[in-house]
């Protein structure tokens, strides 16, 4: 089996998140001549970024043509060492090898006809618990007439929590410091880092405690900050959090520097999380040995795909640190995590992206995998039984390489 073809495709998104952000998935599809296509995807979907990561599949695509796709391991070595930049890393290099290592498990579970968490150990876990993630953007179906997106009173927080409990889930996500109470559109003033003014920390507090009122002591949550605040502000607004019994606290400070992440936690009784901006072994490696971080959360379309999430939960598992896959893109990345998350003894928990409740996302795909009551499993289709359908490829931007 060879590779022939690579199809580099750019989604026409739309804005899932009310005017925040523009979501613009990087898909490739590697195509060979035994007419069997795997699919991956490169995690630059949100933020800025996606053009550079279309322009890095192709640069890679033109690495791999020729290969054996069931190779997978030669390949992802290949591009690492053999395209000079491959061994600096960084976002956008790590999310072009994550989506080409995505397509070719694709492609081998397809041809061995399997699913490729039977390639990957084999089932672990069959029932897979989810959380809501985002609910500072509300939950449930996002666009519906009389849906309120806004967040930024306490009962916002605790409606959004019970929504979330009445379709199942026993743990949610939240920013409390993503909108500001100061302008009518939560963008207003609201620093974040430094030492944070009373009115911030208290407004922040007050929305996970209506949050902990409404889903009682059995609710567990998890407090994201984006590492939009710092080491002085996430250890200031950790401590008065310690009190709600945090399931864990993600990303409180820059990923940049292991040991400010270090001094977070020994400031603070509450687990700590990191991994959606770590990339690789390598990346993950200084935090595991200073043990830094208690919940790794390796991004299967940035951290450099499934051969590398793998070995970094297996990493990860000899310092008795848990993994929760970071997912925020396509329907595609979703099932890929699923699938790692199936194989693996230290999955922790499923994210359940508050954007993947949007229908132009689920749309985009031939299946719509969600959770029931708080829970998902692994799809069964040979491959990571994912693709795109054939309206989201006739809407796209598809640059081909032969």
């Amino acid at each position: 089996m060879k590779i022939t073809s690579v199809d580099c495709i750019r989604i026409q998104g739309g804005d899932p998140c009310q005017g925040r952000n523009t979501w613009n998935p990087i898909v490739i599809r590697i195509n060979t001549d035994e007419g069997i296509s795997g699919y991956g995807e490169a995690g630059v979907a949100y933020g800025k970024g996606h053009r550079a990561a279309f322009g890095m599949i192709q640069d890679f695509a033109t690495v791999i043509l020729g290969e054996d796709p069931r190779n997978i391991e030669k390949i992802w070595d290949k591009i690492y060492r053999k395209t000079f930049w491959g061994l600096g890393g960084g976002t956008i290099i790590s999310a072009g090898m994550s989506a080409i290592d995505i397509a070719l498990w694709d492609i081998k579970g397809k041809a061995l006809g399997v699913p490729v968490y039977q390639l990957l150990g084999g089932q672990t876990n069959r029932k897979l618990r989810a959380y809501a993630s985002q609910i500072q953007f509300g939950w449930g179906t996002p666009d519906v007439p009389g849906e309120k997106s806004l967040m930024i009173t306490p009962e916002d927080y605790a409606n959004a929590a019970k929504k979330a409990m009445a379709e199942g889930y026993t743990a949610v996500k939240v920013d409390p410091l993503a909108l500001s109470d100061r302008e009518p559109d939560g963008r207003g003033p609201w620093k974040t880092t430094g030492l944070l003014d009373n009115h911030t920390l208290e407004t922040a507090v007050d929305r996970v405690a209506a949050i902990r009122e409404a889903g009682g002591p059995d609710l567990d949550i998890i407090i994201e900050l984006h590492s939009y605040t710092d080491v002085l502000s996430s250890i200031q607004l950790g401590r008065r959090l310690e009190q709600y019994n945090i399931f864990y606290y993600e990303e409180p400070c820059s990923p940049l520097n292991p040991g400010n992440m270090l001094e977070v936690h020994r400031s603070l009784n509450i687990p700590i999380a990191s991994g959606e901006r770590i990339y690789g072994r390598t990346g993950f490696r200084e935090f595991l040995e200073q043990h830094s971080l208690q919940v790794v959360q390796p991004d299967i379309c940035l951290c450099g795909g499934l051969s590398e999430a793998k070995k970094i939960s297996d990493m990860a598992s000899a310092y008795d640190c848990a993994v929760q896959i970071h997912v925020c893109g396509s329907p595609i990345s979703k099932a890929a995590a699923l699938h790692i998350e199936t194989a693996i003894p230290n999955f922790l928990i499923h994210e359940h992206h508050r954007w993947a409740l949007h229908p132009a996302l689920r749309e985009t795909c031939v299946y719509d995998y969600q959770p029931v009551d708080g829970f998902y499993e692994a799809p069964d289709l040979p491959g990571i039984g994912q693709e795109l359908n054939q309206e989201t490829l006739e809407r796209a931007e598809i640059i081909t390489i032969r």
